[in-house]
Formats: C-alpha cells, structure tokens, sequence
C-alpha cells in the first residue's frame, strides 16, 4: 500500500512532539498535520482525510470521544487512542478491543500499535472497526448523561446539589432522600432512576433501597446471610442486601 497518512491530536506540545519523533522512525508513515484541540481536529480529519490519527482522550472543551461523535463513526479514520492513566476509559477500550496508548507512551508499545493499524488498514476491516468505535461511543453517550448536579425542589427554588457531596441515597415510597453531611433533601426519584443518574465508578447500590457513595465508606463488617453493615465516614450504619452480595464483593475487591 501507499504511505500511510497520520494525524496528531493531542493538547500538550510536548506529547506531539514525542509521538513525532516515533513516527519519523516509520518511513511507510507521512504526517499530514497535527492539532491542539478537538475542534481543530475535526476540521482536519475532514479536509485532510488521514488514514490513522493519533487521537488524545482527555482535551478541553471538545475530548477525543465528541471529535469521534463530530466526525461521525463511518468518516472515521483508523484511531489509536493516547490517554493518561484512568481506569475506567481503558476498561472501555479493553471491551470494545480499540488500541490505546499510555502517556508517556513506550517506544515498543508504539510500534506494536502501529505494526497492527497497518494490519487493519491493509485489510481494510473497517466495517468491524466501525462497530467497536459505535459500541464505545455508546458507552460514553452512557456517561455523559450522568447527572453531576441534581435539583431539588425547596420552598425557595431549585437547590443545586453537587452529586459527589452525596452520602448516601434511601427509597422513600416514589421518593428518594439524599443525605448530604447533616442535611437530607426530598428528590421525586425512584430509587432505580436515581441509580441511572449517579456515576457507578462511585455510586453503589447495596440494596434495593439504599446507593451509597463508596468515598464516604470507612468500614464494611460482615453480617449473617451474606449481609454487611457499612459504616461511613459520618458515622451512618446502613445494612446492604444479600442479594447485593456478590456486587459489593466485587467491586470493592473483597
């Protein structure tokens, strides 16, 4: 095939200019351009139709996922992600088998990247690569309608929660009470709906009345029945259900 033609994205000069000197060890790679924020990307991608970018996640105002969703999955280009360490994104490119790249990134790791966009490209697999860049786009929409401030409704307006400063949350018949330090407010809210709005990188729910933010937890005993009482930081004891067993086990590595 011909040269492959290569975009940079990424915020930080220092971070182009590494991923730069590694591409010039790559003579079948031609740099077409490089951008310093996801608006400039997107108007690259299109006018200058690369074959593969080098797409950093976490940028201001638009991250390498609303490039994505801008450009639009079947315009994309064949993608190698750069991020900083977050466990969470690279358990979703894990999923979604998408190539990723640590920063700083590691020479071998590279070029084993780049050894395999140039197996994908010679392929031209781009049907199942849209198909993953789909699903992950999915799962970011997913996240992106989390709620990080949530509105209460008070006698004198719309209080403004910040969802991080929550406690815990209880079931309250159609209701749901979130406990935030010494104050409760009265949210109309299913528990289950509430659970949708809340980040689950930090909201758990242990029972089918009760979520709880697992920053605020100090200590979880074990009860009978597979049970455990957690106790939080504040001094809150709250009892999780057996049927939540295995979901508390897991994701607090028990």
């Amino acid at each position: 095939m011909n040269g492959i033609r290569v975009l940079i994205v990424d915020d930080e000069p220092i971070a182009r200019k590494g991923i730069r000197r590694l591409l010039d060890e790559a003579p079948d790679m031609e740099i077409v351009g490089e951008c310093g924020d996801g608006v400039e990307a997107v108007s690259a991608i299109r006018r200058r139709s690369p074959d593969l970018v080098f797409l950093d996640v976490q940028m201001p105002e638009l991250d390498g996922f609303g490039v994505l969703e801008r450009v639009g999955v079947e315009q994309a280009p064949e993608i190698i992600f750069v991020t900083a360490y977050d466990e969470y994104t690279l358990q979703a490119f894990d999923v979604h088998a998408l190539d990723y790249l640590l920063k700083p990134v590691n020479p071998e790791r590279f070029h084993k990247s780049l050894n395999r966009a140039r197996a994908l490209l010679q392929n031209k697999s781009s049907e199942r690569l849209n198909g993953r860049l789909l699903a992950l786009l999915e799962n970011y929409r997913r996240e992106e309608r989390r709620t990080a401030r949530i509105a209460v409704k008070t006698p004198q307006g719309a209080l403004l929660v910040d969802a991080d400063d929550i406690d815990w949350v209880e079931a309250a018949g159609n209701y749901v009470r979130l406990h935030v330090g010494a104050q409760a407010h009265l949210l109309s809210e299913t528990i289950s709906g509430m659970e949708k709005r809340l980040d689950p990188r930090k909201f758990l729910r242990i029972h089918r009345s009760r979520i709880v933010n697992m920053e605020r937890v100090r200590l979880l005993r074990p009860l009978f029945h597979g049970e455990y009482e957690i106790v939080l930081k504040d001094g809150a004891h709250l009892t999780s259900g057996r049927n939540y067993r295995e979901q508390i086990r897991e994701t607090l590595g028990l």
